[in-house]
């Protein structure tokens, strides 16, 4: 399905999330290091903002954000950044990477917040790709959780 190495995430949890039952909010802040492949997972009752304000981050906005909804059920929101203010490469080529590596990266949160994840394993994963450029500003269905639980 990917190339998602378990032993290249960490994971923070935050406000005792991990052992909360409640839902929501329920939010996940994922970025990666480009040296070492290792990937840095946050996961709050709000986006970690201080893993994303670095110079590099800004400037390449391949930060990964996610969110859990209750319209009908819960769902899982996964935003990424395609296009739009200073952001690193055009949008075709940003939108192709972010697709290429999109399993990889659902299947890092799954197992992040695996025990979380494991309770919802039916619930749909719904990616907003966000870009000036109509053609990838897209709202697609990803399927649901436990089609990227290993």
């Amino acid at each position: 399905m990917s190339n998602f190495k378990p032993e290249k995430l960490q994971v923070d949890f935050r406000l005792n999330l991990k052992d909360d039952p409640t839902p929501l909010p329920r939010c996940y802040t994922l970025t990666h290091s480009d040296q070492t492949g290792d990937l840095f997972l946050t996961i709050d009752r709000q986006f970690d903002r201080q893993q994303i304000s670095g110079w590099y981050t800004k400037l390449m906005r391949d930060e990964v954000l996610g969110e859990w909804k209750d319209v009908n059920g819960l769902s899982l929101h996964i935003y990424l950044h395609v296009s739009g203010g200073l952001v690193l490469g055009p949008a075709k080529w940003r939108y192709g990477i972010f697709k290429q590596h999109l399993p990889m990266t659902l299947e890092a949160i799954c197992y992040g917040d695996k025990v979380f994840a494991k309770n919802h394993p039916d619930a749909p994963i719904i990616v907003h790709f966000l870009a000036k450029q109509v053609r990838f500003n897209t709202i697609q269905n990803w399927g649901i959780i436990k089609d990227f639980i290993n």
